[in-house]
């Protein structure tokens, strides 16, 4: 049985990350402007499965190597640290585009909307790091089979990502058409949200927590 603590904290933990950018919403928000809802809607579906694939992967124990081989787990933090300072340098330096500015996209067929969800999500690190580190955290071997816990709080990080991520991908094109007529603040979103990521990134490089088995 879960705490409501830990489902509170998951939750609201979910809602942060997902209302921040990282490459989930800035791939949904360039596909969904490029190509319509539909593709946006695509692709969400294989963010959705990345979503999957962490969290078996998290139930099967993967956490477990982390917190054994805290040298590995170091190395993907810092990864996932460097390319969130690469987003973030993608959208302040000189010649940038803002995500929801119109971009002459090609139309890619469902199929590859959909792996190209799920492969942004796989390399998300803040995705990486809620598995490895956050969740597990919530975990209490008091409570019960810790498996059935951990697919139990990544269910609740699962359905607060996607009923937001909804939401931006319903929202993108209207709010890529306001943002468009109006170039300054296109370009204050720009540098609001390379500020966000590079912040993230030295948080996320300098954050103490470890992972533990769950």
């Amino acid at each position: 049985m879960l705490q409501t603590t830990a489902v509170l904290g998951v939750a609201a933990a979910a809602l942060g990350m997902v209302l921040t950018p990282g490459p989930n919403m800035m791939y949904l928000v360039s596909r969904t402007v490029a190509q319509g809802r539909r593709a946006g809607m695509i692709s969400l579906m294989g963010v959705a499965a990345g979503f999957g694939v962490y969290l078996m992967a998290a139930t099967a124990g993967i956490t477990a190597v982390f917190a054994v081989v805290p040298g590995l787990y170091l190395a993907v933090k810092l990864a996932g640290a460097a390319y969130l300072l690469w987003l973030a340098w993608q959208a302040i330096r000189p010649g940038g585009v803002s995500v929801f500015a119109p971009a002459d996209l090609p139309h890619d067929p469902a199929r590859r909307l959909f792996t190209m969800g799920l492969a942004t999500n796989l390399l998300n690190p803040k995705i990486a790091i809620m598995y490895m580190a956050l969740i597990p955290q919530f975990v209490d071997p008091a409570r019960g089979a810790l498996w059935l816990q951990s697919l139990s709080l990544g269910a609740v990080q699962i359905t607060v990502a996607l009923t937001v991520n909804a939401l931006i991908v319903l929202g993108a094109a209207g709010l890529a058409t306001f943002l468009t007529a109006r170039p300054l603040w296109l370009r204050t979103q720009r540098y609001l949200m390379g500020t966000a990521l590079g912040t993230i990134a030295v948080l996320l490089a300098t954050d103490k927590a470890r992972p533990t088995p769950a």
